[in-house]
């Protein structure tokens, strides 16, 4: 979630070629030969017709001057892009392969015990965040109302169990663990209904009127992204880290611009959210040279910045963000190998192998260059796919399990040695997000910043729970699976620090209405007779020991009223 409006990137989608880009003057472009040439901006996407004017006539080779409005032109210009540039030292790319880095194992302090699943939960969502949110809910009652809503850390506890319970237990509507048809206990007895609708108008995460000066797009769940992203931060991780993107769930329109599309995602429409691994994006403090790198690679240099041993470290990424440029920038800035996926005109220049050309050599074929310690590969598999590696090259070759099409069988197909490496690590935050989608608290509103809240719920579960899970493999003992840690931590949230309920009156719930199809249907309706009296289904004040065997409700019959033939009357 980035702070600045700029670092947005609208519609672009990591599974898409850019179709468009807008043009930008790079006299730095790793491809140029030319001093005068031009290079495309990697990263921004582009719809109108005199872009693609432009992308064609930049093709060309021809110069292509943009104007820019007066009133626009110190914020739009850098006094840089009028310097005559400096024709580029042509990189030479060699048909060799580069050693490889050997990342040692983590090692993790292994615990004296395990801890219950609430101590997890707490190690992520602590209770400075529960008192932070308590304060600024009822400071926002009291702007909004004139008075608080009065609520407290331990009934915000008890929210959150509710939306730890809903997240396991899915019914259709909020409504239906209340109404008396369909009431679940389990929620039902924690909170009434009104209370917990109050709840989701009023809960807050920030003053508002300190907001309204912020330039932060996210300033209404930004500080509670800061304290758990600080808590995450905290926990011993590998060395071998991911880095993609998670599409948080939201079809409103109330947050603008801020709601992005991507396609060919189970969410394709909500909040971006940059990950390395448990950790959300944040912007730190980026240094010129950083501030000129695409957004992609600004992504992945500030989620690196906080890995403990960059130098030990290797980052796993996708072609939305792999560039030669960010290779080379993690390696001599933070000493971070990176292995990934890249899109052929980032490669640096590379000259590899056609796509027609390795497809003649079948299923399996590879072509690769090196240079300034960084190999770029072309592989064969059921289509060609590029990456960019100065962790891991191609010996020694490996083989990886694919369907064969032709034999109706699964064949081995051989691959050089970063293959393997970039499967195994690369899906650290599909797994993440997939253990979030597992059971998802419901947060549909038309506040926008609602199903970030819920999403962080979430993932604070997931990720206690992945540390529990380790722990217990540290101790050879089994873990409990993510349901049981979620409803474990939801039943402690709810009963932790709490007086044990007062007994409450014998609740005998309203008889449900039979249908009118069976109310007159003529058929089995036996009166039968009860010690205890109950209220008559028809009349008002009516009392009776009469009751219908198929309609299941108490109806006077005696000489002076017959309500149990007329209410099976139609009239």
């Amino acid at each position: 979630q980035p702070r600045n409006q700029k670092d947005s990137d609208g519609e672009l989608s990591d599974d898409d070629p850019i179709e468009d880009p807008d043009f930008q003057p790079n006299f730095a472009d790793d491809s140029d030969e030319s001093c005068f040439d031009v290079s495309l901006d990697e990263d921004a996407p582009s719809t109108s017709r005199s872009n693609k004017l432009l992308r064609k006539m930049s093709k060309k080779g021809k110069p292509i001057l943009k104007t820019v409005p007066l009133d626009e032109a110190e914020d739009t210009l850098d006094p840089s892009s009028f310097l005559v540039p400096k024709k580029d030292t042509r990189r030479i790319w060699k048909h060799e392969d580069i050693e490889e880095f050997q990342v040692p194992d983590a090692s993790f302090e292994t615990p004296d015990a395990l801890q219950s699943p609430f101590q997890y939960f707490k190690m992520l969502f602590t209770d400075e965040m529960i008192d932070h949110i308590a304060y600024h809910t009822n400071l926002y009652s009291a702007q909004e109302l004139g008075d608080t809503i009065k609520t407290s850390p331990k009934e915000i506890e008890d929210f959150l169990a509710i939306l730890l319970f809903m997240g396991v237990f899915n019914f259709p509507s909020l409504e239906d663990y209340w109404h008396h048809e369909s009431r679940f206990s389990v929620i039902a007895d924690i909170m009434p209904k009104k209370r917990f609708q109050l709840f989701r108008r009023f809960i807050h995460f920030s003053d508002n009127q300190q907001c309204n000066e912020s330039q932060d797009r996210f300033k209404k769940i930004r500080p509670l992204f800061d304290m758990l992203r600080e808590q995450c931060l905290q926990i011993p991780s590998t060395n071998k880290h991911s880095v993609d993107e998670v599409m948080v769930a939201y079809k409103g329109t109330r947050a603008g611009n801020l709601r992005q599309y991507i396609a060919n995602k189970p969410d394709e429409w909500g909040f971006k959210v940059f990950c390395r691994g448990p950790s959300t994006f944040f912007n730190v403090t980026l240094s010129e040279e950083e501030q000129m790198l695409p957004l992609g690679a600004k992504v992945v240099t500030t989620l690196c910045q906080t890995i403990t041993q960059p130098r030990l470290s290797v980052v796993f990424c996708d072609n939305y963000f792999t560039s030669f440029k960010l290779v080379q920038h993690l390696n001599t800035s933070l000493g971070v190998k990176c292995i990934g996926t890249v899109r052929p005109n980032r490669t640096g220049g590379a000259t590899l192998m056609t796509d027609k050309e390795l497809m003649k050599r079948g299923r399996g074929a590879f072509d690769y260059r090196s240079a300034e310690g960084v190999i770029a590969v072309k592989w064969f598999d059921n289509k060609c796919v590029n990456l960019l590696s100065n962790a891991s090259g191609i010996m020694p070759l490996s083989t990886v399990k694919r369907w064969s099409k032709e034999s109706k069988v699964k064949v081995m197909i051989p691959c050089p040695s970063l293959i393997p490496a970039y499967n195994e690590h690369m899906g650290g935050i599909d797994l993440s997000d997939m253990l979030v989608h597992l059971y998802k608290t419901p947060a549909k509103s038309t506040r926008w910043y609602l199903p970030l809240f819920g999403y962080m719920l979430d993932l604070s579960i997931a990720n206690s729970w992945l540390v529990y899970k380790r722990e217990s493999g540290q101790l050879n003992q089994k873990p409990i699976t993510l349901k049981r840690f979620r409803l474990a931590v939801a039943h402690s949230l709810k009963q932790v620090n709490n007086s044990p309920p007062p007994p409450k009156k014998r609740y005998t719930p309203r008889p449900s209405q039979p249908q009118p199809d069976v109310r007159y249907d003529c058929f089995g309706h036996w009166p039968l007779h009860f010690d205890k009296r109950g209220r008559c289904n028809y009349c008002p004040k009516g009392v009776s020991r009469w009751k219908c065997q198929k309609c299941n409700v108490f109806l006077c019959l005696n000489a002076s009223q017959e309500c149990f033939a007329v209410y099976h009357q139609k009239i």
